[in-house]
């Protein structure tokens, strides 16, 4: 594989295969961030949804609920099949399809809302992705995204784990760029969208941080990977990172209470 953007891709497909996103999703405390984009995407009962990124059903699944026809697409069949699952037990219907988020296998406008809750925001080349997101969402229709912020927990988190880890392969932009208001504006402008911006926080509340790091290293793709790996030198990554989560900590009682903020974007297609 010779072409440096599929070999991203590539390597993102393994990587969020790696583990359980899903019990992540459930038990990380990231469920309700989903419930809070659907929210601000004004959401009502038979609209057309696009959730890309979706995973195992990050924001499409509260979308179900909500009463609209939804299409959950992710990069991950492995993903898709969790979100299929959930699903069928909740009794909602979706339709589930396999597709890169740079190149959206749907015509122009079908979609009067077009959703990622930290999902599209991994995709390598932040422009041919912004433009995608536009071209399938339908004149009038609104892009809303969740996107972790670079200055938040979460931003601190990656920077932390990137010190252990290889440079990233060119082509790739960081992810958490999506959460900056200034980069978004940039992606979008030449778009004519019109943008508003909320803040968002997830809650990451755990026995203690040792534990959560316990079941992220576990279940998170991309610790899973990096401790593949980094092999011995796994135990200075883990270090710092529970060294940033202590020092994030608001707990003081032994528990974890870390904030995580993200940045809401709705884009409003002309």
């Amino acid at each position: 594989m010779s072409d440096p953007v599929a070999q991203i891709k590539d390597t993102a497909r393994k990587t969020w295969a790696a583990g359980d996103f899903d019990h992540v999703w459930e038990v990380g405390g990231l469920a309700p961030m989903g419930e809070n984009l659907v929210a601000h995407a004004d959401i009502t009962p038979g609209i057309r949804v696009l959730d890309v990124g979706a995973g195992s059903g990050n924001a499409s699944l509260p979308a179900a609920r909500a009463g609209a026809k939804v299409v959950a697409s992710d990069l991950t069949p492995e993903l898709l099949e969790k979100g299929r699952g959930r699903a069928e037990r909740e009794g909602l219907e979706l339709e589930w399809v396999e597709a890169d988020a740079e190149e959206l296998p749907f015509e122009d406008g079908s979609f009067d809302r077009v959703l990622s809750a930290i999902g599209a925001m991994f995709a390598p080349r932040h422009d041919v992705t912004a433009a995608e997101l536009v071209r399938v969402c339908a004149p009038g229709g609104m892009i809303a995204m969740a996107n972790w912020s670079p200055e938040g927990a979460i931003g601190d988190f990656f920077k932390t784990l990137g010190k252990h880890m290889p440079p990233p392969p060119p082509g790739a932009q960081p992810p958490v760029l999506w959460g900056s208001q200034d980069h978004v504006r940039e992606l979008f402008e030449p778009h004519g969208v019109e943008l508003e911006f909320d803040q968002g926080v997830v809650d990451f509340r755990f026995e203690s941080v040792p534990s959560y790091m316990d079941m992220m290293e576990n279940n998170f793709g991309p610790m899973v990977k990096a401790r593949e790996a980094l092999g011995e030198g796994w135990a200075a990554a883990r270090a710092d990172l529970i060294e940033l989560e202590e020092r994030l900590n608001r707990a003081d009682d032994g528990s974890m209470d870390v904030a995580g903020e993200y940045l809401i974007v709705m884009a409003r297609k002309p």
